[in-house]
């Protein structure tokens, strides 16, 4: 399993910034924003020169780029606004064989017009699930043209919510091109430890065919996000499911800050082993 981390945990605008920083706290591979080369995180256009720079610097840093982050709102309730969208991911799927990457993470979105990760009560709507196949036959198709996967997240405010729905949409779309991360800690706000274990072994055995990289946060008790180790996820029971279900993609820690990541990547490192994983972590530590 390879050890990554969000890019944009690390400050700066060049990945000739931020990538050394991820190697030096421990890193192996990152999912990179293209915040971090001081573009917006879907551009409008994505320059030649940019995309080498990338390249370039992960290939220095010895960083895997595990993939991209390509979220907007799929079934906001603007549809000229899902129509930008879909322009964008075609940008940046263009632009991922040259940064050495196949995939790019998606947000399955909320019908809430002003923050894409904010719950609405419309999104268990029926007219939402059917924008959402809309929205996701237009990015199946850009996945195809470029050979790449594309990844979502079931999130407690977003119209996939759930394990249960995320296989409803896998067997709805039928593709190759789409994939699952899976980040626990996003399948339950606030649980008893039974609940989170059955939540977790849920997931799992839903969607074990197509998880192909994990996230790695915490919840407080009190229902709020924190930094891997920090909180109540059961990280030996989270990795034992995924180690039972043969997962061997990249471990992607976010939700902390640059001062805690070197932490973080020895709590995860450590975790992981201890669960059986053969653990890839940075090649170059300065």
């Amino acid at each position: 399993m390879r050890l990554g981390i969000f890019a944009k945990t690390f400050e700066g605008n060049s990945p000739d910034q931020v990538l050394p920083a991820a190697a030096t706290a421990g890193y192996a591979a990152v999912q990179y924003n293209m915040a971090c080369s001081g573009l917006p995180s879907l551009p409008d256009n994505i320059p030649t020169e940019v995309v080498q720079d990338i390249a370039v610097a992960a290939a220095k840093s010895q960083i895997t780029i595990a993939a991209l982050s390509g979220t907007y709102n799929m079934i906001h309730p603007d549809a000229s606004i899902r129509a930008n969208g879909h322009e964008r991911l075609a940008n940046l799927a263009r632009a991922a064989a040259g940064m050495k990457t196949n995939l790019i993470t998606l947000c399955t979105g909320t019908r809430d017009p002003d923050d894409q990760w904010r719950d609405h009560p419309e999104n268990r709507s029926v007219a939402a699930w059917k924008d959402l196949l809309a929205s996701m036959e237009v990015a199946i198709g850009i996945a195809d043209k470029h050979d790449i996967f594309l990844g979502i997240e079931p999130e407690l405010s977003n119209v996939v919510h759930s394990a249960r729905t995320a296989r409803q949409l896998l067997d709805e779309i039928k593709s190759p091109h789409l994939k699952i991360v899976l980040d626990p800690a996003n399948l339950f706000e606030t649980a008893s430890l039974e609940e989170q274990r059955r939540l977790v072994a849920e997931a799992v055995d839903l969607l074990a065919d197509s998880i192909v990289m994990g996230h790695a946060k915490d919840r407080t008790p009190s229902g709020g996000f924190t930094a891997a180790g920090c909180g109540v996820l059961d990280y030996p029971h989270y990795l034992a499911c995924l180690k039972s279900a043969r997962f061997d993609g990249a471990m992607v820690t976010h939700g902390l800050s640059a001062k805690d990541a070197g932490r973080v990547a020895s709590f995860l490192t450590a975790q992981m082993e201890q669960a059986g994983f053969k653990v890839e972590t940075a090649c170059l530590q300065q």
